[in-house]
């Protein structure tokens, strides 16, 4: 929520699920539409959440029509085939001056991030013991089908001067601003 860009009037929801990004996007942007290959998903979302456009389909093969000036993504980009093209693929609906947002889930093959996972697997235990665990609805990969380094060079050449961040639990996010 903190990278859309002041002024930014839509917004694109890719692997929406439950709807809960796209909840919170239409909090702070009245154009929100959200993406999920899942149409029983997609249901229960907009029986929860009204003023979203929900759209059942491939984000990969859909033609929207339009670009988003905030395109984001959760959990959504290891579910699709081919990384290059997903990562372009979300680069192009994104608006001129608009930001990508990818949260993401990617294997460890360094030492780096093998440390990072446990220190995640940890963390994972801690917030199964003292929180209550909310269950998505979404399939699950796993392993995750691309490695951190397999991501970061993916962005790398189709979204130069992206944003990188690491966290523990094999996440990451990636943040692009697209040139305006």
């Amino acid at each position: 929520m903190d990278a859309i860009p002041a002024g930014a009037t839509s917004a694109l929801d890719v692997g929406t699920g439950d709807g809960l990004l796209a909840a919170d996007l239409r909090d702070a942007i009245d154009d929100v539409t959200a993406v999920d290959i899942d149409a029983g998903v997609l249901a229960r979302a907009a029986a929860e959440y009204s003023g979203i456009i929900w759209i059942c389909g491939d984000v990969m093969s859909m033609e929207l029509g339009r670009t988003f000036d905030v395109v984001a993504s959760v959990a959504t980009l290891h579910h699709l085939p081919d990384l290059s093209a997903a990562i372009t693929r979300l680069a192009d609906l994104t608006a001129p001056g608009g930001v990508l947002v990818v949260v993401g889930l990617a294997r460890s093959t360094s030492l780096r991030d093998h440390l990072t996972g446990v220190v995640g697997a940890v963390q994972h235990q801690w917030y199964a013991r003292t929180r209550t665990v909310w269950a998505h609805s979404a399939p699950t990969v796993w392993p995750p089908p691309h490695s951190y380094r397999e991501v970061r060079e993916s962005a790398g050449k189709v979204l130069p001067g992206a944003r990188w961040q690491q966290f523990p639990m094999w996440r990451y996010a990636l943040t692009w601003n697209k040139p305006g």
